[in-house]
This record gives structure tokens, C-alpha cells and sequence, in this order.
């Protein structure tokens, strides 16, 4: 057994977070990582921004207030600079970073990385592609967020659904523009179709809250086009947007530069939705095109491949099995497994 540590200093949440509110992914991960660590026997203790010490699901929750232990075998600095030389006795640190990594081309990253040497660890390749080879670090590790297993285990759909889309994510991640190409290009060939969007501030803690007016902003379109079949929701938890995607037919994201995993379109694909998504940063990682979705270039493309999978259940049925045959492989087991192996 080692002994694992896990800091951040994002947002208010723990371990019982993401069974009763809707939680941003980066949150997530460090949920289903420290879980995963633990129910591998590791002892696994994470100091964040939590209200008040709590043991969940065999994790050792505490506020970062409160001081680090005195050491582990692993530490996790998880994204912020101030994070990455709080252990120095630890026997591995790691830096997991989440967003393109150009914003550790910051010299108050800089010189933490060039002092504290951490492997640092991306979540696939395109996220590695946005470090340049000149920056510091001790090892450059590729491991890719886990499917969690509400997701993986969950029951797919019996049959074709009705021609009902969805969305998952950020407003601000193109959702004025698939709004634009719903109503253009989309709504006016398959006129039963519905656009059902679960997004909003809350799923983001305060940084939503900075946010808030922008995304309302795009919100506001979207209320706007309800004669067109797009239908508004809040944020949902887990469980509840399990039953949601097993209702929809296929997910909608155009995607942006900053995804660099896309958690909503893998939970999607996991459920065996098929998903059209753009070639745009990394959800070609994510949707095997052709396959388990398309990733198509332009709204003219990415409009006909939506189209195509509203209304033909024989493509739908072709991309829902193999996406239920090939995205439920990698889950937070192996994850976790692949943070165990940098433990010295």
C-alpha cells in the first residue's frame, strides 16, 4: 500500500460532490482518480478547497488550509503552480494539468517546474502537442481521464431513439455556433427533431459565476430558438444525465482548442451515443470518425453527418454498437493503474 496525496485549489467540492451536484470535469477527475487509487489499497488523502475534513468512498478529504500530511509516496499537484513544491519529502511528484499547456509558459510556472523536476502528466496527445519540447519537465506521461463507471456499466439504449440531440458542455464552447447550424442547416431537414441542452454556470463553481453573464448570453439564443426544437436544461447530476443521453439519439459539439479530453463527448460515447463532433483539438482522440460518430470539417459537413444519424437507424445502430464495443475500455481502474505505476 502507498501512501497517496492528492492537492488542489480550485473550486469548493469532495468525494460527495458528484453524487448530489453537477461537477466540471477537471473536479471529476480528481473524484474518480482518488477513488480508484483507493479502492486499489492505496492510502489516498486529498487537500483541496472542501468545506470541512471528510472520509468518502475510502478517501481522507480536508481543506488545503489545513496543511499537507508529511509525506507520500505519490503527490499530485493538480494544475496550480503554488501546488508544485508544497511536498518536497514526497517520494514522486506528479503536476496533472488539464487545460493546453501553454499557460505553464508562465515564468511563476517556469521556475517551479525547472526547480521540482515533476513528471508531468497530459491526457492525451494533443494535449502533449501544446507543451513545447524546450520546457521543463521530469517525464512527460500520457494518461487519459477515465470513463467513469456509472457510464461504462450503465444500460445502453434498447433501440434507435427518437431524432433527439444533445449537449453537455460549456455554452461557451461553440454553442452559438451549433445553435446557428441547428436552425440553418439542420432543424428545417428533419422537422421533429429536438436539441436538448444541459449546460450552464453551475456545473463551474466560481469561474462559472465570473462567467455567468457570457454564457447567459448564449443561453439567451438558445431560448430563443425553442420554436426550432432546442429545448434549455440546467446542469444535471451524473446519474440523472445517464438517463438523458440514454434518450437521445446522438450528441452535438463543434468542440474548441481547449478541450483537450472532452469528458462529455467520452461519457456519451461509453452510453454507445454516437456523437458529431469538429476536428478541432482533441475529439478526434475521442470519436473514431466514421465509426462511432464523424468528425466533420465545416457546418455543411457536420450538418448532413447529424442529418444522416437523425433519420437512418441502420448507421445508428452500425455506430452505437461499436462505440459500446470500443469506448468502455479505458475506465478510472486503469487510470489509476497507470498513476500507480509512477509511484518509485
Amino acid at each position: 500500500m502507498a501512501r497517496v496525496v492528492i492537492a488542489d485549489d480550485g473550486i469548493r467540492f469532495d468525494g460527495r460532490t458528484i453524487e448530489s451536484a453537477p461537477l466540471g470535469g477537471v473536479e471529476s477527475a480528481v473524484v474518480m482518480l482518488a477513488e480508484a487509487l483507493a479502492a486499489r489499497g492505496h492510502e489516498v488523502r486529498v487537500r483541496n478547497m472542501c468545506a470541512a475534513p471528510v472520509v468518502h468512498n475510502g478517501v481522507d478529504w480536508a481543506p488545503l488550509a489545513d496543511g499537507l500530511p508529511a509525506g507520500a509516496d505519490l503527490y499530485v499537484a493538480n494544475r496550480g503552480d503554488r501546488l508544485i513544491r508544497l511536498m518536497p519529502e514526497a517520494r514522486r511528484t506528479v503536476f496533472w494539468v488539464h487545460n493546453p499547456a501553454s499557460y505553464l509558459l508562465k515564468w511563476r510556472y517556469l521556475w517551479k517546474l525547472w526547480s521540482a523536476r515533476p513528471a508531468i502528466v497530459f491526457l492525451g496527445p494533443y494535449h502533449l502537442s501544446t507543451y513545447p519540447r524546450w520546457a521543463p519537465a521530469g517525464e512527460r506521461v500520457l494518461i487519459p481521464y477515465g470513463v467513469p463507471e456509472v457510464f461504462r456499466c450503465a444500460s445502453p439504449a434498447d433501440g434507435p431513439p427518437g431524432p433527439r440531440a444533445i449537449f453537455t458542455s460549456n455554452p461557451l464552447r461553440s454553442l452559438d455556433w451549433l445553435l446557428a447550424v441547428w436552425a440553418t442547416h439542420i432543424r428545417p431537414r428533419v422537422p421533429a427533431a429536438e436539441l436538448h441542452l444541459f449546460t450552464g454556470a453551475a456545473t463551474y463553481g466560481r469561474v462559472g459565476e465570473a462567467k455567468a453573464g457570457e454564457m447567459e448570453a448564449v443561453l439567451a439564443r438558445a431560448d430563443a430558438l425553442s420554436g426550432a426544437g432546442v429545448v434549455r436544461h440546467g446542469p444535471v447530476p451524473k446519474a440523472h444525465l445517464i438517463e438523458e443521453l440514454r434518450g437521445s439519439r446522438l450528441l452535438l459539439y463543434r468542440g474548441d482548442p481547449n478541450e483537450v479530453y472532452c469528458l462529455a463527448v467520452a461519457e456519451a460515447q461509453a452510453l454507445g451515443v454516437p456523437a458529431v463532433v469538429a476536428p478541432i483539438g482533441s475529439l478526434p482522440e475521442r470519436v473514431a470518425d466514421g465509426e462511432t460518430g464523424f468528425v466533420a470539417d465545416g457546418a455543411e459537413s457536420f450538418a448532413e453527418r447529424a442529418v444522416a444519424l437523425l433519420t437512418d437507424d441502420g448507421l445508428w445502430l452500425r455506430q452505437h454498437e461499436t462505440a459500446l464495443r470500443r469506448q468502455r475500455a479505458w475506465g478510472w481502474p486503469e487510470a489509476a493503474a497507470a498513476f500507480e505505476a509512477l509511484i518509485p
